[in-house]
């Protein structure tokens, strides 16, 4: 192998851990899983979410492993989430890196009582979600440095669970 052919091959690995750590991210959340949610951060890592509904913007800093591990928590007022990434685009320098990432992040939630048998009606609140990323590499490998949420849109749908 040359050492371009090298080089290529190392960024691929790089991209795709990264790539497994905004997979690994959504996992996490959707199966309410704190402490692997926790462990994709750096222990000083920090996730910056929307004040939603007043703020649509980044605006609030949860930050460390013992807050960032409860994050999860959190949506279990949903019965479901899905979310759903995509559009990721990196760039590698090093030991660090930054990226953006697209993500469709359904939240589905009944509204309807408990009718043995039967789909319960529901809601399923649709985010639009651009994460603005920074990574690190550790000897565990990638992990966030900071993830900041950035909501474009919502939209509300109705929903069978």
């Amino acid at each position: 192998m040359t050492d371009g052919e090298v080089q290529r091959s190392d960024q691929w690995l790089d991209e795709e851990a990264l790539r497994q750590l905004s997979t690994g991210y959504a996992a996490a959340v959707d199966a309410r899983d704190g402490d692997r949610f926790g462990e994709l951060f750096l222990a000083d890592g920090e996730l910056v979410v929307p004040d939603f509904p007043d703020d649509l913007r980044p605006v609030i800093t949860r930050a460390g492993h013992d807050v960032l591990r409860k994050v999860p928590q959190g949506l279990r007022r949903y019965a479901r989430t899905f979310h759903q990434v995509s559009n990721i685009q990196l760039a590698v320098d090093g030991d660090r890196a930054a990226g953006e990432v697209q993500c469709v992040a359904h939240h589905v939630s009944a509204i309807d009582g408990d009718r043995a048998g039967e789909p319960l009606a529901g809601t399923d609140v649709v985010w639009f979600i651009r994460y603005a990323d920074r990574y690190r590499r550790t000897a565990s490998g990638w992990k966030f440095e900071r993830r900041a949420l950035h909501r474009s849109g919502t939209v509300d749908n109705k929903a069978q669970i």
